[in-house]
């Protein structure tokens, strides 16, 4: 798949001599590969545990980090969503993005933590003794700004087979751990729906209809180079623990040396009178995406309730609101997001939604669905009220899509969670889980195990437990991280637990804010924010070097914490 570099050079030991420094930009072929090579700024220009974004000749440009007064050269942008680094958090040796807590190793370039596929380029920097920094990139690096490990081979002679069920984002990234990191056997990944991987945080957020092929976070032929066998449109049935065989719907059944799971949830739908009907839909998949466009058209003539007060039903109304005659959202809480982020939160991004048309019942739910002719037509409350509904879109929670283990002898716990240790290995030798159905040690928790439904977390996983099938004993430290877009503003949401009261610093009104949570014991446990970047990565860093903050810390100045996440 080809590498950039990945390598960084000290100012102290790799100066050039002044007889051979070059003050120009110089470009040049090096076998097939185009490179540019300049002298980008001075070492004076980088303030220790700084980062700035310089021009490397008119090719494009390059992030320079300076820690520990060694300069590195990356990619200036984050891999996921292009995220600017410069505005994200710089820790000990990684920056962590600014929009969504993906983190890359400043000196590879490597992502070590997620959401995302793709790592940094790594660009080659020698400092003159004059101090100039020189870089040299490629050309190809500096225009897609990222890279795609090497892959490896795959050895004929390797009979060991690791099954991956599950072709979600943690499944995925599973698979390109191992061949990154050096398995030369088999990988099968079971992959339920009839795609490749691909990118399922723009289910709730797709405002137009798309081709899947635009989603799909790899191409085909990348997995036949990598020697991932990839099944779509197969589902796995059942698991023998003791022979080490995975059955599938098809009538197959694949023989394992290791297994991980990672089957993620499906959408809970209420038990309420009309429920089946057409025009009512779930929200997880890319087809749940498309029918849910595709039924409401372009004509602004359906009239949509969502059910649900929560990350996805409020993403879907504010993505599906522009289209539609009406929009109504029904829930149990007394605010939007009310329970994640309180009362006084909750009522300005109800303001938010309402400025934008969207109407709000409060404290009630759905017990009826009325239809014609097999379709939904409107929707009664348990508070009398009757709401017109062409269309509804359910949001309520999920569960977890583990009924084929009943019988396999994994620990699953009541709720269908699978129970695993600090390394993703379930109570069987060699079979790991992860992803939303994992019941895993949450590192910035004390370590106490939960389950999390998010693809960040997801991904992690996937990477944590192909480490630990290579046997590479690699502990779980989870620090997780949460966000939403809605309407244009942006929320983030890092740590974890239950809180007894809040901070809140900033201009609620304005929806610009951050909000510290507290226990019972005034620790800080999670940190939320509102257009106030990068204050959410910074604080799950802080959690991620296992650091902890008290409610006393923030008297004098709130985000005096900040300044302890560098070295």
């Amino acid at each position: 798949m080809g590498s950039s570099f990945s390598r960084s050079y000290s100012p102290n030991s790799n100066r050039c001599s002044d007889n051979t420094e070059r003050r120009g930009t110089i470009s040049r072929v090096d076998s097939t590969v185009e490179y540019v090579e300049s002298v980008v700024c001075n070492e004076n220009d980088l303030k220790e545990n700084e980062m700035k974004v310089f021009d490397i000749g008119d090719e494009g440009k390059v992030l320079l980090v300076k820690q520990k007064g060694e300069i590195n050269a990356l990619g200036t942008k984050c891999t996921h969503y292009g995220a600017p680094l410069t505005s994200g958090a710089l820790s000990d040796g990684r920056i962590r993005c600014p929009w969504h807590g993906a983190c890359f190793n400043i000196k590879t370039g490597d992502i070590e933590d997620f959401p995302g596929f793709d790592s940094l380029p790594c660009y080659q920097v020698t400092v003159s003794e004059k101090g100039q920094v020189k870089v040299k990139a490629k050309i190809s690096d500096l225009k897609s700004n990222k890279r795609i490990k090497d892959m490896g081979s795959v050895s004929p002679c390797d009979g060991s087979v690791v099954v991956i069920v599950g072709g979600g984002p943690s499944g995925a990234t599973c698979a390109e751990t191992l061949r990154s990191e050096g398995f030369k056997g088999r990988i099968t990944v079971v992959a339920k729906e009839n795609y490749l991987p691909y990118d399922r945080i723009k289910v709730s957020k797709i405002g137009t209809v798309t081709e899947i092929e635009k989603l799909q976070v790899r191409t085909q032929d990348y997995y036949q180079d990598a020697n991932i066998e990839i099944l779509k449109g197969v589902e796995a049935t059942n698991v023998d623990s003791e022979e080490r065989l995975v059955y599938l719907n098809d009538g197959s059944k694949l023989r394992y040396s290791a297994l991980y799971l990672a089957t993620g949830s499906k959408p809970r739908v209420p038990d309420v009178p009309g429920i089946n009907m057409k025009n009512i839909f779930t929200v997880r998949n890319f087809e749940d995406s498309m029918n849910i466009l595709g039924t409401l058209g372009s004509e602004k003539d359906k009239d949509v309730v969502v059910l649900g007060l929560s990350f996805i039903g409020l993403e879907t109304a504010a993505s599906c609101c522009p289209k539609a005659k009406s929009m109504t959202v029904v829930g149990k809480d007394a605010a939007p997001l009310g329970q994640v982020f309180g009362l006084e939160i909750g009522r300005s991004l109800q303001k938010l939604f309402e400025e934008k048309d969207v109407k709000f019942h409060f404290g009630t739910t759905i017990i009826k669905c009325n239809g014609e002719n097999g379709a939904i037509k409107s929707v009664e409350l348990d508070n009398g009220t009757t709401l017109p509904a062409d269309m509804l879109i359910l949001g309520v929670g999920s569960t977890f899509h583990t009924d084929f283990l009943k019988n396999s002898g994994i620990k699953l716990e009541t709720n269908g969670a699978v129970s695993v240790n600090d390394k993703l290995e379930t109570n069987i030798k060699n079979v790991y889980a992860g992803g939303d159905i994992a019941y895993a040690p949450v590192y910035a928790h004390g370590n106490k195990q939960m389950s999390i439904g998010h693809i960040g977390l997801a991904q992690y996983h996937g990477r944590v437990a192909a480490l630990n099938i290579l046997k590479k004993e690699i502990p779980l430290k989870t620090v997780p991280y949460f966000w939403t877009m809605l309407f244009g503003k942006s929320i983030r949401y890092a740590g974890c637990g239950k809180s007894s009261n809040i901070q809140i610093e900033g201009d609620i009104n304005e929806l610009k804010f951050v909000i510290f949570f507290f226990d019972e014991s005034d620790k800080v446990i999670a940190v939320a924010s509102c257009m106030r970047d990068p204050i959410v990565s910074q604080f799950a860093e802080f959690l991620y070097q296992g650091k902890s903050l008290h409610k006393k810390d923030l008297k004098d100045d709130p985000f005096a914490w900040t300044k302890s996440i560098v070295p």
